[in-house]
């Protein structure tokens, strides 16, 4: 049977120390933004009750909020890998282009995988 978390474990068998961030892609939003849309979306969740059209209609901000937040990030991302590797000369710059086009490869998968 398949052990998802013994199969992330290094070679060696040691289990990694669980405050280090290991492998995979950087959030969008950092945790602070990640916080305040949770903290909306659970007040809306939590109030529905008593005032359903109220907590729809604060699900709906927290929605737009963090797909905004999203955008931005997205949008951000991209300025910055676009300055990365527009306008070099594409021949010393080999292992820079790989790079960034492995990074917008990553970003898109997980846009797709949304």
């Amino acid at each position: 049977m398949y052990d998802q978390t013994r199969a992330q474990q290094p070679a060696d068998g040691k289990p990694r120390s669980a405050g280090r961030r290991t492998q995979g892609p950087e959030p969008l939003l950092g945790p602070d933004e990640r916080a305040d849309v949770t903290r909306r979306l659970h007040h809306a969740l939590n109030t529905f009750a008593q005032n359903p059209l109220e907590a729809l209609e604060e699900a709906e901000t927290a929605f737009d909020e963090a797909a905004a937040q999203l955008m931005s990030a997205l949008t951000e991302r991209r300025r910055d890998l676009h300055a990365g590797w527009h306008g070099q000369d594409p021949e010393p710059q080999g292992e820079e282009l790989r790079h960034a086009l492995r990074q917008y490869s990553e970003m898109t998968q997980r846009l797709l995988r949304m």
